[in-house]
């Protein structure tokens, strides 16, 4: 028999109600729903059987086979909730504060142990991120960051620490996943002109020399984000800096650094100059994925030894999601981007479908692996508020509008109760077709409309299996065309300049063949000239899109972005 697809939790101004999942898509009369307009947080445990809810009043928390009432906590202000790996305990947050005749520090993070609804441990925790207890998967550790130190805590005891790991500036770090022995990677950003670095650290013999499984150090990080694979073998550390210092980017300068827990370490060399967006683990902990670049962006495929495996080439796409069982992979594109969704094959690399989700703010691939959810909330974003359930072919199943859309998720469902989707390629629309239905709607400046386009204002480079001719060529062949042609172009350039200003050696040049010949030259120049102008165009149009404010005389340079192109439409015309 198989398994009863998710439920999709609502969560908005009318309050919090469960949706059945596909084919359905009715009210889940199981739950009913709570239209406490103070519903500020809800959350599912890791296997789904568990859900909790915050209404103003108070934490409720029901089993989702049934919705019986597990327990009901006495906290009306929490703002995060979570849940332990196996659901055994639930940590709440809320804002800090200090009242003027308070003689005790404010503990506004506590952990409650749920089958008997008592509280087991209270900190204080001031700063909203990274405010989670770090639980190993099978919860006999728990970890957080105290002062220059992690404090771990074992089997839920949180009366005493069991064991600390010291290390002087530590801002940041990660407990890994998978099966003991656990490791821990540590953050210590750069003081007084020494590099920053990373370090892994076998648990829970932390003053052991040999406890230090490898160390990674670099001078450009101004922050880190630190990400594990499944298994806990590989550490992917995303660097930023908030200043290029080289002048080519004007929101900071980031690197991808790997670490490995055998103590290997490199840089993750990327083809192509811009951020990086997204970085995300495949879920067998083997590959990784990077969309990095300046719009187009780039996206690649690495495996752990950080070889490139497949080149998605470029596109309208800054974040990627594989579904739960990592056979297939989405590109995406949010944010100032429009929504188009690249869908692949993991196993052949094919690409199964483009839909478009417009003004998405949310995505989420459901447990089943076929599904996914995206949504538009608040506040991000005011206006048309609801959320869309797709299939992988591309097809929209369902839609809902909703006044005012705060979060809504997936039911997450233990691994391995739903099996490997196989692909289906029957009735999934061509991705060509996808392509011709969305460039009738490019935008064309004036000048150039009714004109066949001569200049290509972005340089969209297909996926590797997409280019038919260099597929074909092996690859000694294809360096020596990539020569022949570097060659051709360098010979071209220099017989025009020969032929523009090198004098006739058997007469002197007349007035006449002189002005003919310093035409060419000077149209070149000028043609030069503006192309260049106009890639300068384009990254600020980039960086504009990544975020970044750009100063008043870059955006008229902008602003005359039109007219560049019709003076060298007009140029080309004229030779």
């Amino acid at each position: 028999m198989a398994a009863a697809s998710p439920f999709v939790a609502v969560r908005g101004s009318d309050g919090i109600s469960m949706i059945n999942g596909p084919p359905s898509f009715k009210n889940h009369e199981g739950f009913g729903s709570d239209r406490s307009p103070r519903c500020r947080v809800m959350v599912f445990s890791p296997d789904g059987s568990l859900f909790a809810w915050c209404n103003g009043q108070s934490i409720l928390v029901v089993e989702t086979a049934q919705y019986n009432l597990v327990c009901r906590l006495p906290k009306e202000k929490t703002m995060f909730m979570a849940f332990s790996p196996k659901g055994t305990h639930l940590s709440t947050w809320e804002q800090y504060s200090v009242s003027k005749d308070q003689t005790l520090p404010t503990t506004n993070l506590e952990i409650w142990n749920l089958k008997a609804a008592r509280l087991v441990a209270a900190f204080s925790q001031k700063k909203k991120e990274n405010w989670k207890p770090k639980w190993s998967d099978d919860e006999t550790v728990c970890a957080r960051s105290v002062n220059n130190e992690v404090h771990c805590y074992h089997d839920a005891d949180f009366n005493s620490v069991a064991t600390k790991l010291r290390l002087q500036g530590v801002e940041d770090f990660e407990l890994s996943p998978g099966p003991p022995p656990f490791k821990i990677a540590g953050y210590v950003p750069s003081v007084k002109g020494a590099p920053s670095y990373v370090r892994l650290f076998r648990h829970p013999d932390f003053a052991n020399p040999g406890s230090v499984l490898a160390n990674k150090s670099f001078f450009k990080a101004d922050r880190v984000k630190l990400l594990w694979n499944k298994k806990g073998t590989h550490v992917l550390v995303l660097t930023t800096t908030d200043v290029d210092k080289s002048g080519a980017s004007y929101y900071g300068e980031q690197t991808l650094q790997f670490i490995s827990t055998s103590g290997d370490s490199s840089m993750v060399l990327l083809g192509k100059r811009g951020p990086i967006y997204a970085v995300k683990w495949s879920p067998n902990s083997k590959e990784f994925c990077v969309v990095y670049g300046f719009m187009p962006a780039k996206a690649t495929l690495f495996d752990i030894k950080c070889n490139p495996v497949f080149d998605f080439g470029t596109g309208p796409r800054n974040d990627i999601f594989y579904n739960p069982h990592g056979n297939i992979l989405c590109l995406a594109g949010f944010g100032n981007l429009r929504g188009q969704l690249e869908l692949w094959s993991r196993k052949d690399f094919k690409l199964i479908s483009k839909p478009q989700a417009d003004d998405t703010t949310y995505f989420e691939w459901s447990s089943d692996g076929e599904h996914i959810l995206t949504a538009t909330t608040s506040p991000r974003l005011k206006e048309g508020n609801g959320y869309k359930i797709w299939h992988y072919t591309g097809k929209l199943l369902h839609e809902k509008s909703v006044s005012e859309l705060w979060e809504v998720t997936w039911q997450p469902v233990s691994y391995g109760v739903f099996e490997e989707p196989v692909i289906n390629y029957e009735g999934v629309p061509a991705a060509e077709q996808q392509d011709k239905q969305k460039a009738k709607q490019v935008y064309r400046p004036p000048g150039l409309r009714g004109t066949a386009p001569s200049v290509k204002l972005h340089e969209y480079e297909p996926a590797e299996n997409m280019k038919k001719e260099n597929q074909e060529m092996s690859k000694s062949a294809l360096k020596n065309k990539k020569k022949r042609e570097a060659k051709a172009r360098a010979k071209q350039e220099q017989g025009a300049a020969a032929e523009a200003v090198s004098p006739v050696l058997s007469s002197p040049p007349s007035t006449t063949t002189a002005a003919s010949s310093s035409v060419p030259a000077d149209r070149d120049k000028k043609l030069r000239n503006l192309r260049k102008k106009l890639r300068q165009i384009e990254d600020l149009k980039a960086q504009q899109k990544a975020g970044k404010t750009l100063e008043k005389n870059q955006l008229e340079k902008i602003s005359g972005e039109a007219f560049l192109i019709k003076e060298i439409q007009e140029l080309e015309l004229s030779s």
